[in-house]
């Protein structure tokens, strides 16, 4: 009885480590010295700082379904959102601030009611032009969404002179950001004692442009047909009442979904618009909703494996 136990427990252990033996250890990933952030260096030799940095970098490594989501969206929302931050003169590494605001989810709605892949708050959104109502939300239009948001980054970069500083002002917001700087005598961010969100905020930013910029050293390797495509439209200028968008889809052999799908900032069944006011609604080719590998586009070739 007492030989049968150990050949039986010895047994076990000899399986046991032969299957550690054929799992992937989970590593730590390397902390740089210091990373880029539009053109600032940010120095991460300080402990609190490097420390700060890589709690982020870890939460993309190893959140793995949000991480490959993020990957996947970025090849159809990258292309549109980077020409409108060239244009208007915003760097181009702010398109990671939308990543971090919304895992790139054109349907994103916090609790505290910002909406849209750049999260903005209604009152923000009107103050930058953009209508906000219950039948039409432009804070889900990503392209008049972008300019928005690039707008509130000049007039934020124009009283802090650091894209860095900016970054934080998005989250925190510009009259918290200048108290602090007032109140505990330190011009940047990272420098201040602020919410344990807006805290880590720059950090998330600055870890997820490193995932982006080189996704197989965090762990990801996706291949090109696992990429969501880029769908151009045209535009069709709507300058009437609609009583019903489900009816007005089939003249071009859409249905309500996939109009909504397009047109996320169209918020009701209908549409009143008693001035007459032009929208543009956004209408792809039907032959485009249907999935081929052949004319698929990786944004950046660094993110998939061949």
């Amino acid at each position: 009885m007492i030989r049968k136990f150990f050949v039986l427990f010895f047994g076990f252990n000899i399986f046991f480590d032969s299957l550690l033996w054929a799992i992937d250890p989970v590593t730590a990933l390397p902390i740089p010295k210091q990373v880029v952030f539009s053109n600032e260096t940010v120095s991460l030799e300080r402990i609190d700082m490097r420390e700060r940095y890589d709690r982020e970098q870890t939460v993309i490594a190893y959140n793995h379904s949000t991480s490959i989501l993020l990957l996947k969206r970025a090849n159809r929302f990258f292309p549109v959102i980077e020409p409108i931050l060239k244009n208007n003169g915003i760097p181009d590494d702010f398109k990671y601030l939308a990543v971090v605001e919304s895992n790139l989810d054109p349907r994103a709605f916090s609790p505290a009611q910002a909406a849209g892949i750049w999260q903005l708050m209604p009152k923000t959104a009107e103050q930058y032009g953009l209508e906000v109502n219950d039948q039409i939300d432009e804070r889900y239009y990503l392209e008049k969404a972008t300019v928005a948001a690039c707008q509130f980054l000049k007039s934020a970069y124009a009283k802090y002179h650091s894209w860095v500083t900016v970054a934080a002002s998005y989250n925190a917001g510009m009259a918290k950001i200048s108290g602090e700087q007032e109140k505990q005598q330190v011009e940047d961010a990272y420098d201040m004692l602020l919410s344990t969100e807006s805290s880590r905020y720059i950090f998330r930013i600055l870890a997820m442009k490193q995932f982006f910029e080189n996704p197989k050293l965090f762990g990801y390797q996706l291949k090109k047909d696992d990429f969501y495509p880029y769908i151009p439209t045209k535009e069709v200028v709507v300058n009437t009442s609609v009583e019903d968008w489900t009816e007005w889809a089939k003249q071009y052999h859409l249905t309500y979904f996939q109009l909504k799908e397009f047109n996320v900032w169209l918020r009701d069944r209908k549409l009143t618009n008693p001035k007459g006011k032009a929208y543009r609604i956004q209408i792809p080719d039907t032959a485009d909703l249907k999935f081929n590998p052949q004319h698929l586009k990786i944004h950046q070739p660094i993110w998939a494996i061949w």
